[in-house]
């Protein structure tokens, strides 16, 4: 009997020795890899790994600044199919910065929390993507004012080019009443599409070359303009 429990003792210890996590760096607990993901509001919680899962997502930062991402894209239909993305990392202060190469090239994760078990991030938005919510807010507010009227008569209505391509030209062509306050309206698009070459060329946007065909009238169906080409 005493021989019994003392096999199973070594068993329960030799066991959890080898299902311990390795932290392998005490002065930067970031480092390693990290899986068993689970979100909370706006935060994300990893849990440390010995080793990235074969059949789950999981993240690793390595001494070198490596990143690396266990993961199966954006197709979340089964089979799942899991493959590495390779980026690199920088940690600064509770701020990391992070470049893969793969959409989104890059993203930055704000430190909640990090102990030797668990990791806590918070997304935080590059420059690149406050300025790109900025964007989409002035093209929401043109979108609102040019569907405040209802299309009844399409000869009370127009169309005009907005936005900037990075390769040059309007990204497409927008209906408005007659009734609005046009010259604001024009004044709002212009504003936007200024707005857009200046972010295209800060932040080196590219883009099909292709040029959106113009409209060659306005109808309106069940109260909405309808672009005719």
């Amino acid at each position: 009997m005493k021989k019994i429990i003392t096999l199973f003792i070594f068993a329960t210890l030799f066991s959890c020795e080898e299902n311990s996590t390795i932290i392998e760096n005490q002065n930067n607990l970031l480092i390693g890899n990290w899986s068993h993901v689970s979100y909370n509001n706006d935060t994300t919680t990893f849990v440390r790994v010995n080793n990235l899962p074969a059949e789950n997502y999981g993240i690793s930062f390595s001494q070198n600044k490596i990143f690396t991402e266990r993961t199966s894209g954006w197709c979340g239909t089964p089979p799942l199919t899991f493959f590495n993305i390779d980026g690199t990392f920088e940690l600064e202060d509770t701020l990391i910065k992070i470049s893969k190469n793969d959409y989104p090239n890059s993203f930055a994760w704000r430190i909640v929390s990090l102990t030797e078990t668990a990791l806590v991030v918070q997304r935080e938005l590059t420059e690149q993507e406050k300025e790109h919510q900025k964007l989409m807010v002035s093209f929401n507010e043109i979108s609102t004012i040019a569907y405040s009227v209802s299309c009844t008569n399409s000869s009370n209505w127009n169309f005009t080019a907005f936005g900037a391509k990075a390769c040059g030209g309007p990204q497409g062509y927008i209906a408005y009443s007659n009734e609005i306050d046009v010259t604001a309206f024009l004044e709002k698009i212009a504003i936007y599409t200024q707005a857009e070459k200046e972010y295209n060329f800060n932040y080196g946007v590219v883009s099909d070359c292709s040029v959106p065909i113009e409209p060659k009238s306005v109808t309106c169906s069940n109260g909405y303009p309808i672009l005719n080409y």
